[in-house]
């Protein structure tokens, strides 16, 4: 994960984005990350959410406690401190999509950890498993995507990132 980390920073500072803010520290390091959780925030966030956060996300966060946008069509990866369930950030979210067909979205929204995105156009969710056999869903969501666009986990979910904005060089 770390080196996927290093390669979206690299090419995001490389690109350029006038619609993102790159600051002389994250030019100079190459890194768009923030320093490090600890176990003991990690343990501290589980108990305030009352969840076992998933092992990658947690590799995540001692990788680096936060990383900022590489695109205006990706989300900023909040610290932890700032994490929570998505309806206690954005209820008008959750109200909006419990409509009549999207009420399964509306509830899966509801039980969703915003980890990225807080005042943005566009959210990454983790939904923590309904039952104990199922798994952690990864979302991306923003209004401008007819729905959820799922990932089956974190690394995937930063590959599609790489890929978009190499794909977006090339243009």
């Amino acid at each position: 994960m770390i080196d996927l980390l290093k390669k979206i920073s690299q090419l995001a500072i490389e690109l350029g984005d006038p619609m993102r803010t790159i600051s002389e520290y994250q030019r100079k390091s190459g890194w768009l990350g923030e320093p490090p959780a600890t176990v003991e925030e990690i343990k501290a966030v589980e108990n305030k959410l009352n969840v076992k956060l998933p092992p990658d996300y947690k590799t995540f966060v001692m990788l680096s406690n936060g990383f900022a946008s590489p695109i205006d069509t990706e989300p900023t990866f909040e610290k932890l401190s700032d994490i929570d369930f998505l309806k206690n950030i954005d209820q008008n979210l959750v109200e909006i999509w419990n409509k009549d067909g999207l009420v399964d979205i509306a509830k899966t929204l509801s039980r969703s950890i915003l980890i990225a995105g807080i005042n943005e156009e566009q959210y990454f969710l983790l939904v923590p498993p309904f039952l104990k056999e199922d798994k952690w869903k990864y979302w991306k969501f923003a209004n401008w995507i007819p729905e959820e666009e799922p990932y089956p986990d974190l690394q995937t979910y930063l590959r599609d990132v790489l890929k978009f904005m190499k794909d977006k060089s090339t243009e």
